[in-house]
């Protein structure tokens, strides 16, 4: 059984690596310019979608990663007794490889962020950063990543963000274990060298992997032109 700190080291980085990365690049491609069903104002799923339909066709053959990509997989949670299915949940991408002991699964949460608190609760709550400690966003699964997809400027958006973490009722409704130096984010992240931070999470035993927590790496990516929530100011 792998405990403490001995999973990271046991931890497959490569191929994690490899997938964040053909995701980044096929990210970069598809939003260096406004694209008529690709662009700010496009819905989470159906951007995600096409990135998903674009690392895997793409970027991934070129690049020669040999794992499965999914979009939109449907999650569920049984009552053994009963059989009624108790919970469903749809991830937004996921990357799927074996090595030699076990089957991983990296899960890739996209959340559309701006400067407004509304999206930073958006991006940390129940509905984003949460679906991997109390919901069954990758279980079993040491790592999982959040991917903000930003509609402000980084810096509009990212500091406050990672501000918001220090409130002592997020920590605990997130169940964060705090780092060494008593921060409730590691920046920079110990495992992509490309994510902003990472958080790491208790989890129930469960959904949790035999160490007991998850580690999310943050991730911000940007449109290849400017984009604004701000309202332009009237004439």
């Amino acid at each position: 059984m792998i405990t403490g700190q001995d999973w990271l080291s046991a931890f497959p980085i490569r191929p994690a690596t490899d997938a964040v990365d053909a995701l980044r690049e096929s990210w970069r491609i598809l939003a260096a310019q406004p694209r008529a069903h690709f662009h700010p104002g496009m819905k989470e799923p159906t951007l995600t979608k096409a990135l998903k339909a674009y690392v895997e066709n793409v970027t991934a053959r070129e690049r020669g990663l040999l794992g499965m990509w999914a979009a939109e997989g449907v999650l569920h949670n049984i009552d053994l007794e009963t059989a009624k299915l108790t919970q469903e949940r749809r991830t937004d991408i996921v990357y799927g490889w074996n090595d030699d002991t076990r089957r991983i699964e990296l899960v890739f949460e996209f959340k559309k962020v701006g400067r407004q608190k509304s999206h930073r609760t958006h991006y940390l709550r129940e509905k984003g950063l949460g679906r991997f400690v109390t919901g069954i966003y990758s279980r079993r699964q040491a790592v999982a990543a959040m991917v903000g997809i930003l509609i402000d400027t980084e810096d509009e958006v990212v500091p406050p963000l990672r501000d918001a973490l220090a409130d002592a009722s997020l920590v605990a409704e997130l169940k964060i274990r705090p780092t060494a130096a008593g921060s409730s984010y590691e920046r920079p992240s110990v495992l992509f060298s490309t994510a902003d931070f990472d958080t790491e999470h208790e989890r129930d035993p469960d959904l949790a992997p035999s160490h007991g927590t998850i580690r999310v790496a943050h991730f911000f990516l940007a449109f290849g032109y400017p984009t604004s929530t701000k309202k332009p100011a009237k004439s």
